[in-house]
């Protein structure tokens, strides 16, 4: 008795029928028996007759037949790789290894862009569904990443309920966060999650629009107070109530927690779910275009994208990723995957407003600075700080004026910004911080939405398959869990089943109606 196998050539990968034999023979038997016999191919005119092919190129076994070339046996194993996902759809398995630095040649939804709004729809896209999952980050060291180098604040304080219940969602996620996040056998996630509250300020002029917000804010379910000078100053001795008129302050759900231990934790649950990551940069597109006419007469061209090119770092090697659709969370810079797709400034349609922005965030140092009951405070002036640790050091910042916006091009800090604008406001706020040392300090992009500050999320009219999760404009972080969820929901159950955030879509971006955010830090 004996079977068949199909095995491989080491050095060309030449498909090879070998006989196997379940009972013993003897060795000059077993030589002979175990002879490679290449499958015959179709013959030429110039062959002889009885000539064998080589399977892998149907040319006669000569001595050119060992120089097969890697693009020609790369295009086989591809073809063979994609035949056994057909046979066994669902299935991850593959007939031949891949290389893990590659991303999969197919996938279900690729998601662009591993910072944690990225990774959190991963998370809820495979915590509801077994869709698989690609997650495109350039960078896995996130040196550059505008998650782990923002503040870290989680905040009700806004003036659109969609913010403030998205931030009521996450801060609801990330006081059960082992729950959601924990992974068996794994530490436990420890975020560092500081309800110290935040703490806004307002003259006469802004006192208005501060009871405003208020409103809204308890009318969303927020714990928030609203403070007189006098109160002010009674609840925090060591501020300066020169100049305000009232304040705002954050009883519950409001503080400031790791970035990067969220991050890693969103990454390792989607990672321990099956989601797979790959270490390289979104390049281009292969789409196709549908076009017809709209009852005004203006041609549209749809895109359906087919599959996404992803450049190896260091390296000139591309590989296409096949997919039934994308997650833009790409960032402050979202805008160049729709330029892939001819969407976009000087192109067809209304490009996406965002764009990156530069702020700087400076590590102060001031032992007699406040204590621990500091809470996350925002100046009228739009200076900002927070305790930093039990050491007596602090994060402190502002953002700059529009005209004044530094260069994106790189991420260098301008220590003069610091002196010019930071450092003035601290010591008229809290007189202590007339002696302080910066002991360390870093700048990040804000993923800054330039028509109304806030953030996008739902389909791209002109590319049929890609979902937007961008333009968050600073307080994507604090938003991540309840958007990811969101977006997860938009995609598997095609629309919104626990917050309504249908006014954060791109209508309005083609209408170009801002949905204004009064209250960004």
């Amino acid at each position: 008795m004996s079977a068949r196998g199909v095995s491989a050539c080491s050095s060309c990968g030449a498909s090879l029928t070998v006989r196997f034999f379940s009972a013993p023979a003897a060795p000059a038997d077993m030589w002979r028996s175990l002879q490679p016999k290449l499958r015959p191919a179709a013959r030429s005119p110039a062959a002889p007759p009885g000539g064998r092919r080589g399977l892998s190129t149907g040319t006669p076994l000569r001595s050119g037949f060992f120089k097969v070339t890697t693009a020609d046996l790369e295009a086989q194993l591809s073809s063979m790789r994609r035949k056994a996902v057909e046979a066994l759809p669902g299935s991850g398995w593959s007939p031949l290894p891949v290389d893990s630095a590659l991303p999969p040649e197919n996938t279900d939804i690729v998601v662009v862009g591993g910072g944690v709004v990225g990774w959190s729809v991963a998370y809820w896209l495979r915590k509801k569904s077994r869709v698989r999952v690609l997650v495109v980050e350039r960078d896995l060291t996130y040196s550059r990443a505008s998650t782990v180098l923002s503040a870290g604040g989680i905040r009700q304080q806004f003036s659109l309920p969609e913010n403030i219940h998205l931030s009521l969602a996450s801060a609801h996620f990330l006081k059960d966060i082992n729950s959601h996040l924990g992974v068996l056998d794994q530490d436990p996630v420890d975020l560092q999650f500081n309800q110290g509250g935040y703490l806004f300020l307002a003259n006469e002029k802004q006192a208005p629009v501060m009871e405003e917000n208020y409103t809204a804010q308890r009318a969303a379910g927020a714990q928030v107070c609203l403070l007189s000078a006098a109160q002010l100053k009674q609840r925090f001795p060591w501020i300066s109530t020169e100049g305000v008129a009232l304040a705002s302050y954050g009883l519950e759900n409001e503080g400031w927690f790791d970035p990067w231990t969220l991050l890693s934790a969103f990454r390792r649950k989607a990672l321990s779910m099956g989601v797979q990551q790959c270490s390289g940069e979104v390049t281009g597109f292969n789409y196709s275009i549908n076009a017809w006419t709209s009852e005004d007469g203006e041609p549209i061209r749809v895109r359906r994208i087919r599959s996404v090119q992803v450049q190896m770092p260091s390296s000139l090697q591309k590989q296409p990723v096949e997919c039934t659709l994308v997650v833009n969370a790409a960032g402050a810079f979202s805008a160049r995957l729709l330029e892939m797709l001819g969407v976009g400034a000087g192109m067809e349609g209304v490009p996406l407003p965002v764009e990156p922005r530069k702020r700087f965030v400076f590590v102060v140092h001031c032992p007699d600075g406040p204590g621990l009951d500091s809470p996350f405070l925002i100046d009228q002036s739009g200076v900002y700080f927070r305790r930093e640790g039990l050491g007596g050091s602090y994060i402190a910042g502002a953002s700059p004026e529009e005209a004044d916006e530094p260069d994106v091009r790189d991420l260098e800090v301008d220590h003069r910004f610091f002196e010019d604008r930071v450092w003035p406001g601290l010591a008229a706020r809290v007189p202590a911080f007339e002696k302080l040392k910066v002991t360390s300090s870093w700048a990040g992009f804000y993923d800054y939405n330039t028509l109304d500050q806030n953030g996008i999320v739902g389909l791209h009219p002109l590319a049929a398959n890609m979902y937007l999760a961008t333009g968050f404009s600073g307080h994507g972080l604090q938003q991540a869990p309840a958007v990811g969820r969101a977006v997860a929901e938009l995609v598997l159950d095609g629309g919104f089943r626990t917050l309504d955030l249908r006014r954060f879509g791109f209508t309005r971006i083609l209408q170009q109606k801002p949905l204004m955010e009064r209250n960004i830090v």
